[in-house]
């Protein structure tokens, strides 16, 4: 019986973190170029059980079967498929279609600058002619840091990334690709970092000006895995419930047994 408690416990806690990461997809659903992240679920390793110390089997071992400890957190892993596009009309507004990066320039409190990845497309000119992202950072160029004229009357970016101001050329965006993202790791403020083994590529996407991708969130199939989550949550806190019902059966059944016996004995003059 305490091994079901164990066991409910563990799924409890591994229906929790799933619940946490749908609520953070929620959460997201409207943030632009947001990627959905999916968990999967995967039981411990069966256990071996032995029958040890039992006086009716000769105080010899036996092995009565297997017994599996409960269920745990597999992996978190992210959903690269493309958002919906959506049209702004901004001028530095910009959506990769196809697949690929925007390379963004952070520089940290000490002042230390490096380069992090994102399909966030929500882009602002600061007063010196810089691309920018919603927190300063500068979108990164064949040139480094894009840079355009202030005083240019017309913008113009290609699908290429080619960025013309008043019909001259300035810069092209870079866009980056890897060979595998699982050697992305999410950074934070929707950006993600590449870690050790990473390999990067040339990417053939596209970009459109004027445009935001969307979060790839399926609303609808989070709230249904929510309801999911929750009714097995419930289920496991039932499973408790009874477990504990049982295991305060038992010892009431044993005490009471218990002085029962004494009574009986004392009845006999068999104790004092």
């Amino acid at each position: 019986m305490v091994r079901g408690l164990y066991t409910a416990y563990t799924g409890m806690v591994n229906e929790q973190k799933r619940l946490d990461i749908i609520s953070n997809n929620l959460a997201n659903s409207a943030t632009v170029g947001y990627k959905e992240e999916n968990v999967t679920s995967r039981s411990f390793k069966d256990l071996m059980m032995t029958k040890i110390k039992d006086g009716s089997e000769a105080y010899l071992d036996r092995e009565i079967g297997v017994s599996n400890p409960g269920v745990k957190i597999g992996e978190t892993y992210m959903n690269w498929d493309q958002g919906s596009l959506r049209e702004t009309d901004n001028t530095y507004d910009m959506a990769i279609q196809g697949d690929g990066f925007f390379a963004i320039k952070v520089v940290d409190a000490n002042g230390d600058s490096t380069i992090k990845y994102t399909r966030n497309g929500q882009f602002s000119i600061t007063s010196d002619g810089y691309i920018v992202d919603v927190d300063g950072n500068k979108l990164q160029g064949a040139n480094g840091d894009v840079q355009v004229p202030v005083d240019a009357t017309d913008i113009a970016i290609k699908l290429n990334g080619a960025i013309y101001a008043d019909g001259v050329q300035v810069d092209t965006i870079t866009l980056t690709d890897f060979d595998d993202y699982n050697y992305l790791e999410l950074y934070g403020d929707n950006m993600y970092t590449a870690v050790d083994g990473a390999t990067t590529k040339s990417s053939a996407a596209t970009i459109l000006q004027g445009f935001t991708e969307q979060s790839n969130v399926n609303v609808i199939d989070e709230m249904v895995s929510m309801i999911t989550i929750t009714r097995a949550y419930e289920a496991g806190q039932k499973m408790i419930k009874t477990q504990d019902d049982l295991l305060t059966q038992a010892v009431s059944s044993v005490g009471k047994r218990s002085e029962e016996h004494t009574s009986e004995l004392q009845s006999r003059g068999t104790i004092s």
